[in-house]
């Protein structure tokens, strides 16, 4: 088999081994390579040790040298080299005692997670392929390298690797080594908010999000999301809902950053087809809006099993959006997400119910109360929820949000006033006809923009000083 090899990642390779060394890529790199996809980076294995490498290339940077880990530039880019190692004693689930080097591959190749990630090559050699991960690719599975229990026993990160490499990949888990995840869950309670993100981010924006089900089967979501298993369990009886909500919550992630046509072929509602418009997305989302969508979906219902009540046979949830807020905080904090992607997805949270009165006035009511920062994406979360639900369901409520969208582009259009930024009155102003600071004075403010959202033609200073001194005498 070959691989092509980058220009710099070939030229690192050869110069090892004009050296008198051995030296490969390896891992995800070759994987990737292999299935046809870009790999995100290249990293080199080789006999020589740090020091080895640092007097073959001029410009060096000690990134890991403890661990065997130097990075060499060439121009402005760095390339992670390291020296084969075996492992020491692992004590806390997480990462070894120790590292010894070694001047054999294999040994270097028995320390990694998974088959598909213990290949290596160069163009002297080919494939190094000692634990059939070739095999392993070919037959779409996730299967760890020796023993399963051994490696989760090393890093328990590499039970929820296992789950985002098949979310990713498509792949399936073997046998033996899921057995080994569910023996072994325990063992993630060791590992840091900051990894366990990094791993739930990876497999949420996967495309294949619906494999955080078989992390709930396999009593990971227990531990790094119990969260979740309660929604696995919250059934939802009533004509809008034909999944449990964590299901619900599973098929509308699903949705995120999905393109026009993919959205079509779900659509099974014919008389909707001639509106459906609606699902194009007015801009190209970022890498961050999606990951921001993607949380939002995964968690817009979490309030729901504790709001959860049932009348005549029919559940209601009365009250989720502000209770899945607050939730959310709390699960995006124990994480340790930055403070504007907590506000983000709370906020989309909190107003993702929101039911916005199709007129103009009430349209800029509701784009007041929301916040014309995350009105777009809004949008984009009422679709995806509303696509989650029963097709029973879709028409009513795709029409519906197409009218808001329409409403609101008018309302943009004409740069209609929808909140105190844009009011052509302010404090100042009020001191100038007499008006003392204090509570009252944003409550005065408070009436006038009222005024505005009911009526646009308003926001000119002289109108609204009149009205604001009739409010001062009231």
């Amino acid at each position: 088999m070959k691989i092509v090899l980058p220009e710099k990642v070939d030229y690192i390779i050869n110069e090892l081994i004009e050296h008198g060394y051995e030296a490969y890529a390896v891992g995800g790199c070759i994987r990737d390579s292999i299935l046809g996809r870009e790999p995100e980076d290249w990293d080199i294995t080789t006999s020589a040790n740090p020091q080895e490498v640092k007097k073959i290339f001029r410009r060096t940077i000690d990134t890991g040298i403890i661990h065997g880990t130097v990075t060499v530039m060439l121009e402005k880019e760095g390339y992670e080299v390291t020296t084969y190692r075996i492992d020491g004693e692992y004590e806390d689930n997480r990462r070894p005692k120790s590292v010894a080097f070694t001047a054999d591959l294999v040994e270097d190749l028995k320390r990694r997670d998974f088959t598909i990630n213990a290949m290596a090559y160069n163009r002297e050699k080919g494939l190094v392929d000692v634990f059939g991960g070739l095999s392993d690719l070919q037959k779409g599975i996730i299967r760890c390298v020796g023993s399963a229990v051994e490696r989760f026993e090393e890093d328990a990160l590499r039970i929820l690797r296992a789950i985002r490499f098949s979310a990713q990949l498509g792949f399936d888990i073997e046998e033996e080594t899921l057995k080994a995840v569910k023996e072994k869950v325990k063992n993630l309670e060791a590992i840091s908010a900051e990894r366990i993100r990094v791993e739930l981010n990876k497999l949420i924006l996967s495309p294949n999000p619906d494999k955080l089900v078989e992390a709930y089967k396999a009593g990971i979501t227990k531990i790094v999301l119990p969260e979740f298993d309660a929604m696995m369990e919250t059934e939802q009886r009533n004509p809008h809902h034909i999944y449990s909500v964590g299901i619900h919550a599973i098929k509308a992630v699903e949705q995120v950053g999905r393109d026009f046509s993919s959205r079509l072929k779900d659509m099974d509602t014919k008389e909707v087809l001639p509106d459906l418009e609606i699902l194009k997305t007015e801009n190209d989302l970022t890498p961050k809006e999606i990951l921001v969508l993607r949380w939002t979906m995964l968690l817009h219902d979490v309030g729901k099993p504790g709001s959860k009540t049932t009348d005549q046979g029919e559940d209601h949830f009365y009250g989720h959006p502000e209770k899945g807020a607050e939730v959310s905080k709390t699960i995006l904090r124990r994480l340790k997400f930055d403070n504007e992607t907590i506000e983000l997805v709370t906020r989309l949270i909190r107003w993702h119910d929101y039911r916005f009165t199709l007129t103009p006035q009430g349209m800029r009511r509701g784009i007041n109360k929301a916040g014309t920062d995350i009105m777009d994406l809004l949008f984009e979360v009422k679709i995806a929820d509303s696509l989650a639900q029963s097709p029973a369901t879709w028409a009513e409520k795709l029409m519906n949000i197409k009218e808001a969208k329409r409403l609101y582009q008018e309302i943009k259009a004409k740069n209609e006033c929808v909140n105190l930024k844009n009011l052509e009155v302010n404090g100042k102003d009020l001191i100038l006809i007499g008006l003392k600071p204090g509570k009252s004075m944003g409550e005065i403010l408070d009436r006038l923009l009222m005024q505005v959202l009911e009526d646009p033609s308003l926001n000119n200073k002289e109108a609204l000083l009149e009205l604001a001194k009739e409010y001062i005498t009231d």
